[in-house]
């Protein structure tokens, strides 16, 4: 069965006979995981398995896993700092900030494939301009020259680790005040101003190889009228066409609050792929996941999705191999000296 361009999450710590329903819908193509779906390593690897052995190619397996506190999984798990430290650490000393980065893309890959998960929703390329608090210590730095190097540091290290990396949120959620969960934020600023601060880490990502980009439930009146994700001017003419990038465009979730101005549910998924998305997330809310599911308008096999996607599968491995693994040991005592000091 090919796989769809809807991707939903699942109840608990395994999967309930609704989860194998929707799973099984021939427009899903993948699976978002919480908090709630983890326990145990043991119970983390058997329930992606279970998600897996659904169907043949296997769904797409993500969580956002940023560090800080955007974390999904902590027991057992390495923590990762929040990417504003990373950025104060280059302050002091560029080549330990660009080595922690790196670090950080190869823990976070090692331990989440490990564990049979493709992907994390990282790095994020916000820019920090102490205005937005949904997006804060997420974001690595005011200098979004200085946010590059970093985030293709991080890059590095996924890619080391054989995962791809998700740039988030474009063209970039960090001047805003409004929180996209709860309102609909509105951005006034140029388009010659955004491309000359925020666009400079999609770019430069784009070019170094990522492999995936999340757009912002952001409206930027002076560029389009319509938030990013469902915006066919940021998503193929900027993304797309000026900045070349070729990987898979992920919706934000569609149950947030920025993307009601799109309409229904069925609305925004049908706009936001219309708009050039590869693959609309509906988290949280089974209602709308039925609803989405049962009423998106049907495409033809696509086969760019299907490129993108096999693009960002993980590489398979398990948790007993992490630790004959001497980059990723190398990689945690690098952490572990970071959270010392």
């Amino acid at each position: 069965m090919k796989p769809g361009p809807v991707m939903v999450d699942v109840a608990g710590l395994e999967l309930a006979a609704e989860d194998k329903e929707r799973l099984l819908h021939p427009q899903v193509g993948g699976v978002i995981l919480f908090a709630r779906n983890y326990a145990t390593p043991l119970q983390l690897v058997r329930l992606c398995q279970s998600i897996r052995d659904l169907r043949k190619p296997g769904l797409l397996i993500a969580v956002d896993h940023e560090g800080g506190r955007v974390q999904r999984f902590r027991h057992a798990f390495t923590a990762i700092p929040p990417m504003r430290e990373l950025g104060r650490l280059y302050d002091r000393d560029p080549a330990e900030g660009i080595a922690a980065a790196r670090a950080c893309g190869h823990v976070i890959g090692c331990e989440l494939q490990a564990h049979g998960i493709d992907l994390t929703f990282a790095p994020v390329l916000d820019v920090d301009y102490g205005e937005s608090g949904v997006i804060g210590d997420r974001a690595f730095h005011r200098d979004p020259a200085r946010i590059a190097t970093l985030a293709e540091a991080l890059q590095s290290g996924l890619a080391q680790a054989g995962m791809a990396s998700v740039g988030k949120h474009f063209p970039g959620h960090g001047w805003v005040k409004a929180d996209s969960h709860l309102a609909i934020p509105v951005d006034e600023r140029t388009m010659a101003e955004i491309a000359a601060q925020d666009l400079v880490p999609f770019r430069r990502l784009a070019r170094a190889g990522m492999g995936g980009v999340m757009p912002a439930h952001v409206i930027y009146p002076k560029v389009d009228g319509k938030p990013a994700g469902f915006s066919g001017v940021w998503l193929r003419k900027v993304l797309r066409d000026k900045l070349g990038f070729d990987g898979l465009i992920f919706s934000d979730d569609l149950s947030m609050e920025g993307a009601s101005a799109a309409g229904g549910m069925v609305a925004r998924a049908n706009a936001a792929l219309g708009a050039g998305c590869d693959m609309v997330l509906v988290c949280n809310d089974p209602r709308a996941q039925d609803t989405v599911l049962d009423g998106l308008a049907r495409r033809p096999a696509d086969a760019d999705l299907a490129r993108r996607l096999e693009r960002m599968r993980g590489r398979a491995a398990t948790p007993a191999a992490l630790e004959a693994s001497e980059a990723y040991l190398a990689a945690t005592e690098s952490l572990a000296r970071i959270r010392k000091e």
